[in-house]
């Protein structure tokens, strides 16, 4: 379908322009959230009358996410979560969260101008764009960590997860290979009982035919 664009919409065009867009995504979000007219001869013809108006609305919301985006732009902000020793998170950070932490600290901000393609699943300083305007866009930095300590130190730039120690892993691996060999290599004590064994019963064996030979004897006598 085609629609007027009543305001500036990223990737599309400027307040005005005559675009050409999906069925569904002009339904279901342009036209619905006052964003499109569709573009009929008559809605045209309203556009005309009405482009005045929108575009000192416009200017005045500019202004207003100006102020806002100044004391927004480049903040930090601390989101405490639980995870594991090698940062993942047992859960995420949504936008919807970002947008909950912003309205707590004074910032009158939604979930739909949280532009975070997924939700943040690892502990980790993350920059994080905020559309205020169709014109303006500002960058935060959402801190993610598992104690206000930790997200100190994130910010002082130090690295806060567990890494796999490369000596350590050889030498746990040395060792079970070696517990591996000594259950299949014989006991030295074990091998000395069965030769002390062996050599009694070879000498049990060679004294009988002695013994057989000298009764013989004594009865020949």
């Amino acid at each position: 379908m085609e629609v007027i664009l009543l305001e500036r919409i990223s990737k599309l065009g400027q307040m005005g322009d005559v675009v050409r867009v999906k069925d569904g995504y002009g339904r279901n979000f342009l036209l619905p959230h006052g964003k499109a007219l569709r573009a009929t001869e008559a809605n045209k013809a309203k556009f005309e009358g009405m482009k005045a108006d929108l575009q000192a609305k416009n200017q005045a919301s500019k202004a207003e996410a100006d102020k806002t985006g100044s004391k927004l732009d480049g903040r930090s902000f601390p989101v405490l979560r639980q995870a594991s020793d090698t940062g993942h998170l047992y859960g995420s950070v949504s936008p919807r969260d970002i947008a909950e932490l912003l309205t707590s600290d004074g910032f009158e901000v939604s979930r739909n101008q949280i532009a975070l393609n997924v939700p943040i699943k690892m502990i980790g300083q993350h920059k994080v764009p905020v559309q205020l305007h169709p014109e303006l866009e500002v960058t935060i930095m959402v801190n993610v960590a598992r104690s206000a300590d930790e997200a100190e130190r994130l910010a002082r730039g130090e690295n806060v997860t567990a890494r796999r120690d490369p000596g350590a892993e050889e030498e746990a691996q040395e060792a079970a290979l070696a517990a591996a060999q000594a259950m299949f290599e014989p006991n030295d004590d074990e091998d000395a009982d069965e030769t002390a064994e062996g050599d009694a019963s070879e000498a049990k064996a060679d004294a009988k035919p002695k013994a057989k030979r000298k009764a013989k004897a004594d009865d020949a006598e």
